[in-house]
């Protein structure tokens, strides 16, 4: 048997597999709704064009998915399933994900300030997921973002897609572009398929879009038009939308940097700045309210462009450059000396990796059963004067990238562990006290965070006189 005696159809029997109902066609496939007796839940088959004068791409396109899709897991991904090669007829057999994608949102465009920064952090968040098992989305628009019902982001459709450890068909057989016009980043238009940071620009010109209702660079048709966003920046969100916050225009227009290297350095970094507006470090993008001069766009018009062209990092290269290091900090009197020491750590660990982003954290500790005054004796609210502590504690370590929270817990151990396991922590640095009987008896909290963070720990002594 062969693809063109085959006919998938309603009804149709493919290796167990039962075809139910046509969900969707696509550019390059088709979605059907299929079900199987050894699986209960929801399955999803996806087979490809095949027909005469259908794009050749969406062959290749299908392959690599067929190659990157069984490697990948975790909640932000399809499950996979089976998949079919060509002798009978190709197909990908994925979880049916119980959710809508982004674009049922796109009727209530714009979206409020804090909806869209919360919407941002978890797609980046998946997104940084994607990049840790090597691979490169290049289609990430807003049909290709699911939501589960638990408000999980899922990335869909890997036929773009770029695993750094296979084979790229898609760029050893074609030499024009591919992706999506309105989301295409800069390098990705001249052919680059390795730089992580394209994700990062396709998710600004998303967030762009809704945060005004207008696509930043329009839907060119041509490769002409494609190449205008090199040289040509977008208006700024905000002259579009006077409200927004200038924190959101200043990460919007980072990720649309033309230069990869002006982006954040990854994923996780740019999660960080979405999920706390207000740590956001302001510079002159804030503030635009027009496109940049004719002069300066006439010189990008006809500047090389080298640097688009620079072979990228590998996405682990750039996260062991630009780490999360968590400092958790006892702000009680008497612990100045031990507060020197983990600054020191901290310095050192800054000198090897000065893309690091420090996370200073802090817990107050509360009651199992009575109930806790969110003032203290002073008066003031101690959430926020723990937040003003922890700024300043973090003052002498310089213009770093720094970010604070407080906690409310009565574990301090499993709140620090709480969000070392939320979040994609590289190391933990957090100081020892000194010993008592009743820190031997219960345990200390470095102690148990050190057991069981899934990261490297690092506690710090304050050395003893002699």
């Amino acid at each position: 048997m062969n693809s063109v005696v085959f006919k998938v159809q309603p009804g149709a029997i493919l290796d167990g597999f039962r075809i139910e109902e046509l969900l969707h066609i696509g550019g390059m496939a088709k979605l059907w709704r299929v079900s199987h007796p050894e699986h209960a839940a929801p399955l999803l088959m996806k087979v490809p064009m095949m027909r005469e004068g259908d794009d050749p791409a969406a062959i290749v396109s299908f392959e690599m998915e067929q190659m990157i899709l069984p490697r990948l897991d975790g909640p932000h991904v399809p499950r996979f399933i089976a998949s079919g090669d060509f002798s009978v007829q190709p197909y990908l057999v994925m979880e049916r994900v119980a959710g809508t994608s982004l674009l049922s949102m796109l009727k209530r465009l714009p979206l409020p300030a804090d909806e869209l920064a919360s919407l941002g952090a978890r797609i980046a968040n998946a997104l940084a997921d994607l990049h840790r098992q090597h691979v490169v989305h290049l289609d990430v628009k807003p049909s290709n973002i699911l939501m589960r019902e638990d408000g999980h982001i899922v990335l869909i459709d890997y036929g773009l897609a770029r695993h750094m450890q296979l084979p790229d068909l898609m760029h050893e057989e074609f030499r024009l572009p591919y992706g999506t016009a309105p989301y295409m980043a800069p390098e990705q238009v001249l052919g680059n398929r390795s730089e992580f940071r394209s994700d990062q620009f396709a998710l600004g010109a998303l967030l762009y879009f809704f945060a005004t209702g207008v696509r930043p660079f329009g839907d060119p048709q041509s490769l002409k038009g494609l190449k205008k966003r090199i040289w040509r920046d977008p208006d700024p969100p905000r002259k579009r939308r006077p409200d927004l916050p200038p924190a959101l225009q200043e990460v919007i227009l980072r990720c649309l940097d033309v230069n990869p290297a002006n982006r954040y350095p990854n994923m996780t970094h740019l999660a960080a700045d979405l999920t706390d507006p207000a740590n956001v470090a302001l510079t002159l993008r804030a503030q635009k309210i027009r496109r940049d001069r004719w002069l300066d766009t006439f010189r990008r018009r006809f500047d090389t462009q080298d640097f688009l062209h620079v072979k990228p990092q590998t996405a682990m290269q750039r996260l062991a450059q630009s780490p999360i290091v968590v400092v958790a900090i006892d702000l009680s009197e008497g612990s100045e000396a031990l507060s020197q020491a983990l600054r020191l750590t901290v310095r050192r660990l800054l000198d090897n990796a000065p893309q690091a982003r420090v996370a200073c954290v802090n817990v107050i500790k509360t009651h199992r059963i009575a109930l806790d005054s969110s003032l203290d004796d002073a008066g003031r609210n101690k959430h926020a004067h723990r937040l003003a502590q922890l700024r300043q504690w973090a003052a002498p370590l310089g213009d770093i990238a720094l970010t604070c929270h407080v906690f409310e817990a009565v574990s301090p151990a499993d709140a620090i562990l709480e969000y070392v396991h939320a979040n994609p922590v590289d190391h933990v640095v957090m100081g020892a006290r000194a010993a008592s009987a009743l820190r031997t008896l219960l345990g200390t909290v470095s102690g148990q965070v050190a057991a069981h963070a899934p990261c490297t720990v690092t506690v710090v002594r304050q050395r003893l006189a002699d």
